[in-house]
This record gives C-alpha cells, sequence and structure tokens, in this order.
C-alpha cells in the first residue's frame, strides 16, 4: 500500500516548482525568509481552498465567489475597523465550514488507518486537473452518493468538485467503497427536523450583499480622496 500511495503522489500531488507569475530574485536577501513565506502562501491557498480548482478567477461557485470577494473587500478596508473586523468574522465563518468539512473526512482516512497520508490524500492544489483523473465517472458517483446518503457535507448545495479529485484518489487506492462505508456509519444523513449545526450554514446572499456595500464604500472613499 505504502508503495502504491507513494505512486499516487507523483501523479496527482502538483510540483512544488511551479512557475510563479512574478518575477523572484535569482538570490533573495534572507532565503529562508523566502521560503517561509512561500511556504505560508500555499498554507494560505489550501486554507482559502476554492472549491472548483481549476478555477482561476474563483467565481464559478457561490461560495467561491463570496469568499473571494470577501477577501477582496478586506484588503480595502483599513485594518481594525469595525467593517474589517465584520469581514474577518464572515471569512473565518467560511473558513471554518470548509474545515469542518475537510475534518470530516480526515477522521474517516484515519479510521482506515490512513494517519500519516490523510493530509497528502486531502490536498488539492488550484491547479489540479481533471483531465488527470483516472476513473472519474467511478468518483462522480460516489460523490453524488456521499452528498446524498451521508451527512458529510454540510449543506444541500452541490458539493465541492475538490473531493471529486480526491475521490479519484480513493478509487485508484481501492479504498473507496470503505470509505462510503465508513461515511454512512459515522455520518448518517439527516432528518429534515434536525438542526444544522451551528457554524455551519452561510448565508450566501446576505455576505454577497455585504461585500457589494463593502466596495461601494471604498470607491466612494477613493473618489472622495480623488476629491480632495
Amino acid at each position: 500500500m505504502g508503495l502504491v500511495f507513494r505512486k499516487l503522489c507523483c501523479c496527482c500531488c502538483p510540483a512544488d516548482n511551479d512557475d510563479d507569475d512574478e518575477k523572484q530574485p535569482l538570490v533573495p536577501q534572507d532565503p529562508l525568509e523566502y521560503f517561509n513565506r512561500e511556504v505560508q502562501k500555499r498554507r494560505d491557498e489550501e486554507t482559502n481552498l476554492w472549491s472548483e480548482p481549476g478555477d482561476p478567477s474563483h467565481s464559478e461557485r457561490d461560495d467561491d465567489r463570496v469568499l473571494y470577494g470577501l477577501l477582496q473587500a478586506r484588503t480595502k478596508t483599513r485594518m481594525g475597523s469595525t467593517g474589517y473586523r465584520r469581514l474577518s468574522v464572515d471569512i473565518e465563518a467560511m473558513r471554518d465550514t470548509r474545515r469542518e468539512v475537510r475534518e470530516k473526512w480526515k477522521q474517516i482516512l484515519e479510521n482506515l488507518g490512513f494517519m500519516a497520508e490523510a493530509d497528502s490524500l486531502l490536498t488539492v492544489s488550484a491547479g489540479a486537473s481533471h483531465d488527470r483523473m483516472r476513473n472519474a465517472p467511478a468518483a462522480r458517483d460516489l460523490l453524488h452518493t456521499l452528498h446524498t446518503e451521508t451527512s458529510l457535507f454540510s449543506n444541500k448545495e452541490p458539493p465541492p468538485e475538490r473531493y471529486l479529485l480526491i475521490l479519484d484518489r480513493l478509487v485508484y487506492l481501492d479504498i473507496a467503497e470503505d470509505f462510503l462505508a465508513k461515511a454512512k456509519r459515522f455520518y448518517p444523513p439527516r432528518d429534515d427536523s434536525d438542526e444544522e449545526v451551528p457554524g455551519l450554514a452561510i448565508n450566501l446572499p446576505l455576505l454577497m450583499a455585504r461585500v457589494e456595500a463593502m466596495n461601494g464604500r471604498a470607491t466612494e472613499e477613493d473618489e472622495s480622496e480623488r476629491d480632495d
């Protein structure tokens, strides 16, 4: 199994030396600081991980578009202000939703014996491609089953495409059916009367309206500064 997993990682995981759009100096003044910054950037990318890894615009799904809008609005808001704090709360709420779903997947993988490999199996970079999937039809069927027959995901919206790529890996490792069985056992479907877990219900229309309001306020402030 270890050999198969290493083979999977070589094929599926993105290379660490991806081309950077911005030119970097050949010899950074502080190499350690540079590498720490690169590692943090990759971690931030995973923390904010877009539901559609192949969408460079971060706008194909409503939740991706809202999160991206919140992040952009916060960069235009004065740090420490009430608006900045409110945006930070909204951003963390969306990140927490994604982290909680990911933790469910990690728990099942660890229960299957993949304690050391769980994080790698769940890592999907923004450059992941559906073209490299080996078992796309089977993975999509499994994702639909997980979405409809378990409470692994937190809402009624279509599940993120990133988990399609992860399921493709599990099919390749021949553990997808075991994963499905564990998911049904650990996270059975909720009844309609069940209350949504606090923190997982995100009001996307409200957040989008807040993003638009913050962007409009930033535009007015910019115009006011130019007039002055």
